[in-house]
């Protein structure tokens, strides 16, 4: 009997990575967000403003930091189901949300969902259930 390989652990590293990457993209949000508030608090002192620029980029960076740290749990998650083999359905999921995420996540959920689509690795995901 031939014994088939897998990449999977490879992709597991690649996810651990990829969800660093994520949450560390949540701390610039809030670094962003903290800097361009006491930017324009200086700049609203000094002028007259239609709108409060700071709480526009307050609700913008807070909406980038809950996605970000969102995409970063899930895709953790995500490493965490590949390196086990189980969890078929949340893997391909999350290999498609990488898609939306830019180059690194579009070629990561492309070939993860190449590797997992393959037939010796759904069967063992379907072994470890």
């Amino acid at each position: 009997m031939e014994t088939q390989t897998n990449n999977l652990n490879t992709y597991r590293i690649l996810y651990i990575i990829k969800g660093i990457f994520n949450l560390l993209g949540a701390v610039f949000f809030i670094g962003y967000g903290f800097f361009m508030n006491f930017i324009f608090t200086e700049v609203n002192q000094n002028a007259e403003t239609p709108f409060d620029m700071s709480t526009f980029f307050g609700i913008i960076c807070g909406i980038g930091f809950v996605v970000s740290l969102i995409f970063g749990i899930v895709t953790l998650m995500g490493a965490k189901y590949i390196g086990e083999a189980r969890n078929y359905t949340f893997v391909l999921i999350v290999a498609i949300l990488n898609c939306l995420t830019g180059i690194l996540g579009i070629l990561l959920g492309i070939f993860s969902i190449i590797e997992i689509n393959k037939p010796h690795i759904k069967a063992l995901f379907d072994q470890n259930k």
